[in-house]
């Protein structure tokens, strides 16, 4: 087969049989293949259109599968996902963080996938709302956007959870408290949090009956063992690019890493995956046996009706349009109480082309805008 118009239908088609032969799939995993191989075909139907006085008729058009697993779909879907979000962003800072699961936990996301990733989510947010309400750091009200992914940069299984978060809290009293630094909460501390909680959310799992694949010894063991090393947090505030960052989460919010774009060919038994080496950045091919492939694109297949994207706190959807007016209304008569107690001669120098396009408060007082100043360079001396 040739390089050109490689697509996962292909893939499947292709090395899919060899594949069966040596391992037997889950049934969930073989209504994702099934669905990705029928996908646009005469097995699921579709329509023509035929002239009422000529012999004239359209090429047929066969349906979708609408499977979030297929390339081909939901492409509609994770746009307007990402348009919705865009929409309720507020004019407040954003932070990216990112709650990452050990890799010796990817054995039991295989078995108890569902138990897994209903712990993770659970955590994750224990964590962070524990965090906003502590009086000595927010001591409010916090939302999150939070979205399930399953897979690294080469489709190796990698379970993080991304999230969104608006820069502050609401108070009890309906009063907005932004972050008041450049980082939300400190990582390691957050670390160990999620940690704490998480291990503890499977031992109480354990004890009610969710893990009964899993060996009680080994569980312990693995627990155990899990508690004495470091789990990776990652958090960084969206100065200047949150809407590009919503724009990346829309691309999987409705499907998984793998798409058509990023197939590049079948060179006999293997198959080419164009990837970003997040290392140097830089564009790269990883040729992999079909096989392979397929094995990894089954590692992230979801168990059915998993909601991968969940809103919480502020953001969660019973009270989200009324918590975003309530904040809007908060900022607006902070912002008129600080215009109205700032004379002409400390109003900021800036103007719209020194604002920058994402533009933040002031660490420091929390009231002035950070503006944008260009930095004239040195004169030279003639002559060397």
């Amino acid at each position: 087969m040739s390089g050109a118009g490689t697509d996962l239908q292909r893939v499947l088609g292709a090395f899919l049989p060899e594949y069966l032969d040596g391992h037997t799939l889950h049934p969930r995993q073989g209504q994702v293949c099934a669905h990705v191989r029928d996908c646009r075909t005469a097995a699921l139907g579709g329509v023509v259109q035929a002239c009422e006085r000529c012999e004239y008729q359209s090429p047929p058009r066969f349906h979708s599968c609408r499977d979030r697993h297929c390339p081909k779909c939901q492409g509609r879907a994770s746009a307007q996902w990402g348009e919705g979000q865009r929409e309720r962003l507020l004019p407040v800072s954003y932070y990216h963080l990112v709650f990452t699961l050990p890799d010796a936990l990817n054995p039991w996301v295989q078995l108890c996938p569902r138990v897994l990733y209903a712990q993770l989510f659970e955590s994750v947010w224990a964590t962070l709302s524990a965090f906003a309400a502590d009086p000595r750091r927010l001591g409010g009200e916090l939302g999150a956007t939070a979205v399930l992914h399953t897979w690294g940069r080469t489709l190796t299984q990698h379970v993080h959870l991304h999230c969104l978060i608006p820069g502050g809290v609401l108070s009890a009293a309906g009063e907005w408290r932004p972050a008041k630094g450049t980082y939300l909460f400190p990582v390691r501390a957050l670390s160990r949090r999620f940690r704490g909680h998480f291990v503890a959310g499977l031992r109480a799992r354990q004890r009610a009956g969710e893990l009964e694949r899993l060996d009680p010894e080994a569980v312990d063991a693995m627990l155990d063992a899990l508690m004495a090393v470091d789990w990776v947090v990652y958090a960084k505030p969206c100065l200047g690019h949150t809407e590009q960052l919503v724009a990346y989460l829309a691309r999987y919010t409705h499907r998984t890493a793998l798409t058509d774009q990023r197939l590049i060919g079948i060179e006999g038994e293997r198959v080419g995956l164009r990837y970003t080496d997040h290392r140097d950045g830089e564009r790269k091919a990883l040729w992999l046996e079909g096989t392979e492939l397929i094995r990894r694109f089954l590692l992230h297949v979801l168990p059915k009706g998993l909601m991968r994207i969940r809103h919480y706190g502020l953001l969660a959807n019973r009270c989200r349009a009324e918590r975003l007016r309530q904040i809007r209304d908060a900022i607006a008569r902070e912002e008129d109480a600080a215009n109205e107690a700032m004379s002409p001669s400390d109003a900021p120098h800036c103007d719209a082309h020194t604002l920058a396009p994402d533009t933040v408060r002031c660490p420091r007082c929390l009231i002035g805008w950070l503006c944008v100043h260009v930095i004239a360079p040195m004169p030279r001396l003639e002559g060397g």
